[in-house]
């Protein structure tokens, strides 16, 4: 069994423009494996353990919660609990954790851990590291947050879920209001507008990136010393994220 450095090695090697039999002579890897990892990314096939899906729209989805409200932890045997944390303000949001998580961790059990406030979604595998690397010791805005090429792929493939993961996380849709002068009587004017709001500039980051990718236009609201939230309020890029992502429920 490799370890994870050792996969991401070979999956950079790739994304650096090597083919599969240049990247198996220079590590020493089957072409099978690499192949495999590519695929669903590092995962722990070879090992008796149903490897973990992330070769589908649930995947980035689950990506975007995890990087908004998610968290590894580690037991004494080696295994991990993913808890992703979920108001209990919306219903149908834990449902949809629930069943991206069933997906990419198929015929695993899922547990919801009620809380003051919020429900934690959570899993336990010893493969999560494999396909969260972003995990490692501290919060993660005081820590370098950035996707693996094989991470990167698949969000560009279904750049939409990563989106709505990361909405449906730290991010929200509302109405605002105004008033307006029409033939000499103030009249209220209401716009919609979707806002990201994460402390961590590499989550923002890639939050931003994903919206250019899919013509999205947004701006840094907030300003002064503490600009972390992301605004998005042209009205075509809100019917674009209306269609694809939509309020939380």
């Amino acid at each position: 069994m490799y370890d994870l450095a050792t996969r991401c090695r070979a999956l950079a090697l790739l994304a650096e423009g090597h083919s599969l039999n240049a990247t198996s002579r220079s590590t020493g890897i089957s072409r099978a494996a690499i192949r495999g990892w590519a695929t669903h990314g590092p995962g722990m096939s070879g090992t008796g353990r149903t490897p973990l899906c992330t070769d589908g729209p649930a995947y980035p989805y689950l990506l975007g919660l995890y990087l908004g409200d998610g968290c590894l932890s580690r037991n004494g045997r080696g295994v991990y609990a993913l808890r992703i944390a979920c108001s209990n303000s919306w219903p149908g949001l834990i449902d949809a954790c629930e069943h991206a998580i069933r997906a990419v961790r198929p015929g695993g059990s899922v547990c919801r851990v009620r809380q003051q406030g919020c429900v934690q979604v959570t899993a336990c595998s010893k493969q999560w590291p494999t396909v969260f690397p972003q995990h490692g010791p501290g919060r993660k805005h005081e820590r370098h947050i950035a996707l693996e090429p094989w991470q990167q792929t698949i969000v560009d493939t279904y750049p939409w879920e990563f989106v709505r993961g990361l909405v449906h996380s730290d991010g929200c849709r509302i109405t605002n209001w105004t008033t307006r002068l029409v033939g000499g009587e103030p009249k209220r004017y209401e716009y919609p507008r979707y806002f990201f709001t994460n402390v961590s500039d590499g989550i923002r980051a890639l939050f931003c990136e994903t919206l250019d990718l899919v013509g999205v236009e947004w701006r840094v609201a907030g300003g002064g010393k503490r600009p972390y939230s992301v605004s998005v309020a042209r009205r075509a890029s809100v019917e674009l994220m209306d269609l694809h992502v939509g309020a939380k429920y």
